[in-house]
């Protein structure tokens, strides 16, 4: 009797206090204490708002970090491009997660919840900046298509069920299921001395770099089953996810195929993976230098890993290793089907046009 007393106290002071009694499990192993109705919200982190965008929960933002409203030349971000609105949006904090609890508090209307990704890496501390700005922080792992694809997938879920978008976040989920099985299923049975040789330079990592730097573990060779000479089972998760190979390894190696990130223009005319495919005597005497088999991709690690854009460049390396098996894809359609269900709109020719119309393309190297 007295344990049934004391729970329904329990639930009249939480509903007379206005304190929620509904409360979720943050990817941190965290329980946050959530609002009713969720109506307004940011999105504080590498990767945060794209995810939110995918959720199609854009009307909820009420404010955005630094990097959403920096003018940039080149921007590789599908979900910025879809969202132009972000870029006149109020500014709460710098990116990669530095918020400013003061402007948070000065954000008309006010966020009921903020959504926090690679808190455990850079920025503001989740637990001070609820503490500080009495609103809860909802901790995510944006995960990737490797190893952590379960903490992707718990994040959507997580953040699907505070913006009552359970439904949404299933479909996100089932595509990405649904595409990674088509393209295995494409390529599983290629013989392994009929998988190309690879290797793909110039990938961004906090910012852009020169053609030494790749993921050994990139996921679109993986999806495909291309021998990617970089990856090595002996590294660690830290080397898998970013690399800085050595110019003579690449050189010995002389991979069948090479591929660009075309992130690496962000460096310029005179730096950059594509001047030094062009001037370095080292590259120049690769064979696949010589023979004109080096190939532009999407840009996919800018504010961390693009989802979509992983996806689109996985189809036209399919294609180009392996034109029998897709030869029903038109790689620059296909890029913009994955970007239409993502992010709401097929902004593929616009981001080819920003980095000179190479995405896709034989990489023009005289």
């Amino acid at each position: 009797m007295f344990t049934r007393i004391f729970l329904v106290a329990c639930i009249f002071f939480l509903l007379c206090s206005g304190i929620s009694a509904k409360a979720i499990e943050d990817s941190s192993g965290k329980t946050v204490q959530l609002p009713d109705s969720v109506d307004h919200v940011i999105c504080s982190g590498s990767g945060c708002l794209r995810l939110l965008t995918y959720l199609q929960a854009q009307d909820k933002i009420v404010g955005v970090d630094s990097i959403e409203t920096r003018k940039r030349k080149l921007d590789a971000r599908p979900y910025a491009l879809a969202n132009p609105q972000f870029k006149k949006m109020p500014v709460f904090g710098e990116f990669r997660g530095y918020d400013n609890p003061e402007r948070i508090l000065t954000l008309a209307p006010q966020p009921q919840v903020i959504f926090k990704t690679y808190s455990s890496q850079m920025g503001y501390d989740p637990v001070e900046l609820q503490q500080k700005t009495g609103i809860p922080v909802v901790v995510l792992n944006y995960g990737n298509f490797t190893h952590l694809r379960p903490e992707l997938y718990k994040s959507l879920r997580i953040m699907g069920t505070v913006l009552g978008k359970e439904n949404r976040s299933e479909q996100v989920i089932s595509f990405f299921e649904e595409t990674t099985t088509d393209l295995d299923k494409r390529t599983v049975n290629v013989p392994v001395d009929q998988r190309p040789t690879v290797y793909l330079g110039g990938v961004a990592f906090k910012g852009p770099h020169g053609f030494q730097s790749t993921e050994p573990a990139y996921p679109p060779f993986k999806f495909v089953h291309a021998r990617n000479l970089a990856y090595d089972k002996a590294m660690s998760k830290k080397e898998l996810s970013n690399s800085n190979i050595a110019k003579e390894k690449i050189v010995a190696w002389d991979p069948e195929y090479l591929f660009l990130d075309l992130s690496t223009l962000l460096l310029g005319d005179k730096a950059g993976g594509l001047y030094e495919l062009k001037t370095d005597p080292a590259y120049l005497s690769l064979s696949s230098v010589k023979e004109n088999r080096v190939f532009g991709l999407l840009p996919y690690n800018l504010y961390t890993k693009n989802y979509g854009s992983i996806l689109a460049n996985a189809y036209y390396i399919g294609k180009l290793l392996y034109p029998e098996r897709f030869s029903d894809v038109d790689p620059d359609k296909k890029a913009d089907e994955i970007y239409q269900f993502l992010v709401g709109k097929p902004v593929f020719s616009t981001m080819n046009g920003l980095f000179n119309n190479l995405v896709f393309k034989k990489v023009p190297l005289k």
